[in-house]
């Protein structure tokens, strides 16, 4: 069998980029898809294209959707439970990076965009698929991440301070339903070669600053990583082989995660692959206490 066969995903940003990249590596594995976006027509042109590698009576569905409007959220997840009411898997791709530049001249009105994109917008989606995750008592909840959870990224707050946001709150939504059968990770897709870099490159070294623009260009020259590599990590954590890995933050690029199943015994209870606090003596520093 195919790894997602039998099962059927609701993927939010599916239209372009990364989400269209994760929407093909579902297709190929197997599973039926229910997808959104907030742009219909490149939206349509992507379920035709996905429908295409598709046969027999698997199915893609395509519907328009903000996901930072509580009631469009609410009446795509009654959309999507309709069509497959055995919905497994949630990934929660949708994001943009906001507003760039020194926080004190970002247009607030984009800032809060970005925010209520990419926290307001996964938390959305999720608080609407969980019931019905809950009475299944089993459910895939995939939250795609970024850079800016795990550093710093001055000249782009919103996009940062809402990744990390969402990397903290899957990890406390994971505690929290570990005993549903219901696993809530997050993805570190690497830096990709997407419309959102191209977005940095226009901006410009005066809005995002000279070492940042460097670097996402040499990055940009070099190809980036590729969009396969977060799109296979996903299809692993929407299969059954990622069975009772949760609450962790996995870099497609760097962690050995398809050995992760024989690891499952370290990591419950640990806080390997995780936001945590850095103190001194992690370091190595004999100043400061430990907690």
């Amino acid at each position: 069998m195919k790894p997602l066969e039998g099962r059927a995903a609701l993927i939010t940003g599916a239209n372009r980029g990364l989400g269209l990249a994760i929407a093909r590596a579902f297709v190929d594995a197997g599973a039926d898809l229910f997808i959104c976006a907030r742009d219909a027509a490149a939206l349509e042109t992507a379920r035709a294209e996905l429908a295409s590698r598709v046969a027999g009576s698997r199915q893609i569905i395509a519907r328009a959707a903000d996901v930072s409007s509580r009631g469009e959220v609410e009446q795509l997840a009654a959309a999507a439970f309709g069509a497959f009411p055995d919905l497994h898997i949630l990934v929660n791709n949708a994001g943009v990076y906001g507003p760039i530049g020194p926080i004190e001249e970002a247009d607030w009105d984009a800032w809060v965009e970005a925010i209520e994109i990419n926290l307001f917008g996964s938390i959305l989606t999720t608080r609407a698929v969980l019931p019905h995750f809950k009475r299944r008592r089993y459910g895939k909840i995939i939250q795609l991440s970024g850079g800016g959870a795990t550093n710093p990224l001055p000249r782009l707050t919103a996009y940062a301070a809402s990744k990390a946001a969402v990397v903290r709150f899957a990890e406390s939504l994971a505690l929290e339903v570990k005993d549903e059968g219901i696993d809530v990770n997050a993805i570190a897709p690497g830096a990709l070669n997407t419309r959102m870099m191209q977005q940095l490159l226009a901006a410009g070294p005066a809005a995002v600053g000279d070492a940042f623009f460097a670097r996402m260009k040499r990055i940009a020259d070099e190809g980036g990583t590729a969009l396969e590599k977060g799109a296979a990590l996903t299809v692993f954590l929407a299969s059954r082989a990622s069975d009772g890995i949760t609450g962790r933050l996995l870099s497609a690029v760097w962690d050995p995660w398809e050995t992760l199943p024989d690891h499952l015994d370290d990591l419950d209870g640990s806080d390997v692959y995780t936001l945590r606090r850095i103190v001194p003596s992690d370091r190595g520093l004999a100043w400061g206490r430990d907690k």
